[in-house]
């Protein structure tokens, strides 16, 4: 809090002019901003000449001198209710300001200015701010005003120098808010002064209420920003300065309601609520946007260290979404793989294969958010033990099942990539049970899937192929060469993949010794080049 210093105004010093102020029946005042104090200032030296559009000011020294109350400018007030104020430094005649030495430039003049409030010449105080911008702003106030609204005031001046008749505020980070405030204590309806005023004005009023101990208009501050809509950055910056006031016994809880929620409804049923309105969504558009923003969202969790004691929670949700999609699928595919069903009428099937790729197209979406949350782990063995559904999966149309493989590809992209670590057993298992369907289906894919990412698929499936003992590798990598043999670019490229078993098998064979650690055979690590001698040499 700035320090205030209780002085006394001593006669001789400097004098600070008056700015007119504009004074309502209940004592409110229009307070000049940073530019109003410019203005003023400049229109203090006499060195400013006016525009020659202007009107001549009342204030313009002629060659004549003439007294001092005929010199002495006026505010017009544009209300009967306005009040008039003027400077209280008499001007010099024109005579006595040729003789005097050139004056020094407008930016190097103190910047001083005075301001009074309520009735003219009723006050019985000064509070002086000493702004660290160089203003210095004289407030002719009345004590029992400020006694009364200040609880800061109120205890300076009890003290045994409570007999002075001025305060000094040094080192004011924000003049005009200060003077703002004290103008405010003299109204009778604060919060009807802050309407139309910015949110970041009315922190600032927030503050200052704060520091001179001015609790209605902190109470009128708070209703204010209840009221009002954040925008932005405005959020963090209204709930960093509320919660500073808590205690204060000033009533900030329906401030904080809008950021924070008090209710026994857990945050898994909320979320569960969003994913499940998001997958039981039939349109089309609105699911994809919702999708993407709910994705979003929850990476910006997974980001920060206060939501981790809520992952369990989350994935959690997400998993019984899962199984739940999983068994409509299942569902939907045994009804599709029954006999006759593809003699039915289109709008008989066509139902059911939108439904499926529905269901595929949402447990894409869950795994991306496991994938995210580093967590799919489990789904990849849920995945791999889907063996009734692979096994109807050749049952049905190509056209109708390849969404499914979808799911498969993802999670080969995420084993290469390391963004799940499933077991040995699970990696095996899940090659067995769906590597098959998927090179079925990879030509579908390729045209009919706009995600689709040939290479970066291609790479994932040979990296989890990788990740096996060597036995397991060769076994599915031949198996692999006679579909490419026969399929060419309908089945996927592993050609990288097999070139590393290749080298693995024939040019650097691990062999183990008695101690139990695998060592290369240094003949076979680095290979020797052998050239054949010329005839000629």
């Amino acid at each position: 809090m700035a320090e205030i210093r209780l002085t006394r105004v001593e006669q001789g010093q400097t004098k600070i002019r008056n700015v007119p102020i504009a004074v309502t029946p209940e004592g409110f005042w229009c307070c000049p901003s940073p530019v109003g104090f410019q203005k003023t200032l400049k229109a203090q030296n006499p060195l400013n000449k006016p525009k020659p559009s202007s009107p001549p000011p009342k204030t313009t020294v002629t060659k004549k001198q003439t007294p001092v109350t005929e010199r002495k400018p006026t505010f017009t007030p544009s209300r009967p209710d306005q009040r008039t104020f003027v400077p209280d430094t008499p001007g010099l005649s024109a005579p006595v300001a040729a003789e005097r030495a050139p004056r020094p430039k407008i930016e190097n003049l103190p910047r001083k200015v005075a301001i009074e409030f309520g009735e003219p010449g009723t006050s019985d105080m000064k509070v002086i701010l000493l702004g660290k911008q160089g203003f210095c702003v004289k407030l002719s106030v009345h004590k029992n005003v400020l006694v009364e609204n200040s609880r800061y005031i109120a205890d300076k001046l009890s003290q045994p120098q409570s007999g002075t008749s001025s305060l000094e505020i040094e080192d004011c980070e924000d003049v005009e808010i200060y003077v703002e405030t004290v103008g405010l204590m003299y109204c009778k309806e604060i919060k009807q002064r802050l309407i139309k005023q910015s949110v970041s004005r009315v922190l600032r009023i927030l503050k200052v209420a704060e520091l001179l101990g001015f609790n209605s208009c902190m109470q009128s501050c708070l209703e204010y920003l209840e009221a009002v809509p954040w925008v932005g950055e405005e959020e963090e910056k209204v709930v960093s300065s509320v919660l500073r006031l808590q205690g204060e016994g000033i009533g900030v809880t329906p401030v904080l309601k809008r950021v924070s929620s008090d209710a026994s409804k857990q945050p898994k049923d909320t979320l569960s609520q969003i994913i499940d309105l998001v997958l039981k969504s039939n349109e089309e558009r609105g699911r994809r946007e919702m999708k993407s923003v709910v994705l979003k969202l929850l990476r910006e969790n997974n980001s920060l260290p206060s939501c981790a004691g809520s992952s369990d929670i989350f994935n959690e949700t997400v998993y019984s979404s899962c199984k739940s999609c999983l068994s409509s699928l299942l569902s939907l595919f045994r009804h599709a793989a029954e006999p006759g069903f593809a003699d039915k009428p289109m709008d008989y099937r066509e139902p059911v294969v939108k439904q499926i790729a529905l269901e595929a197209d949402n447990l894409s979406w869950l795994v991306e958010i496991l994938a995210d949350r580093q967590a799919a782990d489990e789904f990849a063995l849920l995945w791999a033990g889907q063996q009734e559904l692979a096994s109807l999966h050749s049952k049905l149309p190509i056209v109708s099942r390849y969404h499914v493989s979808c799911i498969t590809a993802r999670l080969f992209v995420g084993i290469g990539r390391g963004e799940l670590l499933p077991s040995k057993d699970t990696r095996q298992l899940l090659l067995q049970t769906w590597l098959e369907p998927l090179i079925n289906d990879y030509s579908w894919l390729q045209h009919g899937c706009r995600s689709f990412d040939r290479k970066v698929v291609e790479e994932g499936i040979g990296r989890t192929i990788l990740t096996l003992p060597l036995e397991e590798q060769q076994s599915i990598l031949l198996s692999w060469l006679g579909s490419f043999l026969k399929a060419g670019d309908n089945c996927p490229n592993l050609q990288r993949a097999f070139e590393v078993w290749w080298r693995r098998t024939f040019i650097r064979p691990y062999v183990e010794t008695p101690g139990n650690n695998f060592q290369s055979d240094s003949s076979m690590t680095s290979p020797v080049i052998t050239l054949k001698k010329q005839p000629h040499e």
